[in-house]
């Protein structure tokens, strides 16, 4: 049996330089890739790492510098005459350092990849791969979710939404964010007219044209923002579903921007929510024929259900259980891989503790669902309703939102960005959040911490998984002998929210709803209590009353 040789990496910071975190993250990467390395030390001098090749001879050799530039020049030129003295111009060199630095190394012409602090670690990956390490020419990265994935793993891909009050800026500020290659998906957000009446152009209301997002009137507007990102690290694109139609929204999205995943409710945009005059049962086998089209043409599909309970102050058990409806009903829709979002802060007073646990038994729910046909990808976001208006206040919550996020190794990472609880978020405004949640990420890859280990979240994980099926068992006795799967039935899923197995305080005063539910935030979640005494009402009480 043939043993393959694993690849050796030596790296040191040279010269003078005792600066080593940089060297030191590269090489914990390289080791996750399976090389060999050897760190010899701070302050190497030219003198001790030529002998250091000689000894180990390694494949690559990594050097870092972080002081005087003008130093290091000096430095490269005596490497250079013994790297040509020593015929080691087949070995790999690579530099690690600031920006002038780097700007040096390239100088130099030694260095086959020079990182200057300010990539994305995925471009250190790609290096460790095999890849070329992309510039802004070269190597196009894959256009299909699935495949855009592996090639980013282990980092999750990063998401922004985006829609200027004009489709002319909208343009504009896509190819500059595309430029910027700081993101890999772009979510367009259409106004509010364009979402409930793009079919129907009579029915907009005038002077509410950017209301919200971007003022779509013709597919040409959306093929225009599509075509303006075809630059720089070619993001994924996609779009915000129509409140209406949502059918010809995706038949048109599939045409215009190749959407990267659809995204569509199970319970809203109807009277519900005021997006759209649908009734709700209607609204339901709109919105399950729509599943089905993503399944037919082997989409990928979100279903943004859960967090609209939790936006109306629903106790947590509720959310819990409509992401598995959810998940549940895209799968019988035949959609394959499900983009399953977990919108963290929602609502805004949850506590990290047992926001992290509603995630984790949705996750668990979810999953449970998994075959060789469906399967799901974990995507994370900080709830917009938690932003501050004061920009300071608001990066400081993004960055902790994002810390929380990552306990759950997602796959994509929905970045909101910091100025929304102020205005809707310009390329600048992106760029420097993606930028916030970077720099989370690249800390939470040198070690991560074992948060959903705490007990607290374990237990309060396993109660809301027992109310959930507490719920989705009550689903079933309510409804009729005649009806195969009532999970997946329009009549009994709109009779649910009708006598409030699933209800939320805000629905208060709806015709389409209970409205009766009251909640408050107990110990960091949100919890029903009785309006009158203000006592907890558990699950299995609140559900007996509504049955009886």
């Amino acid at each position: 049996m043939t043993i393959l040789k694993k690849k050796m990496i030596i790296g040191a910071s040279i010269g003078n330089c005792v600066h080593v975190a940089g060297i030191l993250g590269f090489l914990k990467l390289a080791e996750e890739k399976d090389f060999v390395t050897r760190f010899l030390g701070t302050a190497v001098s030219l003198e001790q790492l030529i002998e250091r090749i000689h000894e180990h001879n390694p494949d690559i050799i990594a050097l870092s510098y972080r002081l005087t530039p003008e130093v290091l020049e000096n430095l490269l030129q005596l490497l250079k005459i013994e790297i040509n003295k020593n015929n080691w111009l087949e070995k790999t060199f690579i530099f690690g350092g600031t920006p002038p630095t780097a700007e040096v190394a390239q100088n130099s012409g030694i260095f086959k990849a020079i990182f200057n602090g300010t990539e994305p670690v995925d471009s250190i990956m790609a290096f460790l791969d095999g890849k070329i390490v992309r510039k802004t020419k070269g190597e196009t990265p894959p256009e299909k979710l699935l495949d855009r994935i592996i090639y980013k793993n282990p980092q999750p891909l990063i998401r922004h939404h985006f829609g200027q009050p004009t489709v002319e800026a909208t343009i504009a500020g896509a190819k500059e964010i595309a430029l910027s290659e700081t993101i890999d998906v772009l979510s367009i957000g259409p106004d509010q007219n364009a979402q409930e009446s793009f079919f129907r152009p009579e029915e907009m209301k005038k002077n509410q044209d950017g209301a919200g997002g971007v003022p779509l009137r013709k597919p040409e507007d959306l093929s225009a923002i599509y075509k303006a990102t075809r630059c720089g690290n070619y993001p994924l694109v996609r779009c915000y579903s129509g409140t209406r139609d949502l059918l010809q929204w995706a038949e048109m999205s599939l045409e215009t921007i190749n959407i990267a995943w659809g995204a569509v409710p199970l319970f809203w945009y109807n009277q519900l929510d005021g997006r759209s005059n649908r009734t709700l049962e209607d609204s339901i086998t709109e919105n399950q024929q729509t599943m089905r089209w993503y399944g037919e043409k082997n989409i990928p599909l979100e279903v943004n259900e859960s967090h609209h309970w939790s936006l109306r102050d629903a106790p947590d058990s509720i959310a819990v259980a409509s992401a598995f409806l959810a998940a549940y009903n895209a799968k019988k829709a035949g959609v394959k891989q499900y983009v399953a979002q977990y919108m963290f802060n929602t609502p805004p007073k949850i506590s990290p503790a047992m926001d992290l646990a509603k995630m984790l038994a949705k996750i668990e729910l979810i999953e449970s669902l998994h075959d060789n046909n469906f399967t799901s990808i974990r995507q994370v976001r900080t709830g917009l309703a938690s932003m501050s208006p004061d920009p300071h206040i608001a990066k400081g919550q993004l960055a902790a939102s994002t810390f929380y996020q990552l306990a759950l190794e997602p796959k994509i990472v929905h970045v909101v960005g910091f100025c929304e609880g102020d205005h809707a978020a310009k390329p600048e405004d992106i760029i420097e959040s993606v930028k916030i949640v970077q720099g989370v990420i690249k800390n939470h890859f040198i070690g991560a911490l074992q948060l959903i280990s705490d007990k607290r979240i374990q237990k309060r994980k396993e109660q809301l998984i027992a109310d959930a099926h507490r719920i989705l068992d009550a689903i079933k006795t309510i409804a009729p002998k005649n009806i195969d799967d009532p999970w997946v039935a329009p009549l009994v899923l709109s009779k649910v929210v009708k006598i409030g197995l699933l209800d939320a305080p805000h629905l208060c005063g709806n015709p389409g709803a209970a409205g009766k539910i009251f909640t408050q935030m107990i110990d960091g979640a949100c919890q029903t209590v009785d309006l009158q005494t203000a006592k907890l009402i558990s699950e299995k009480e609140r559900i007996a009353q509504i049955i009886s």
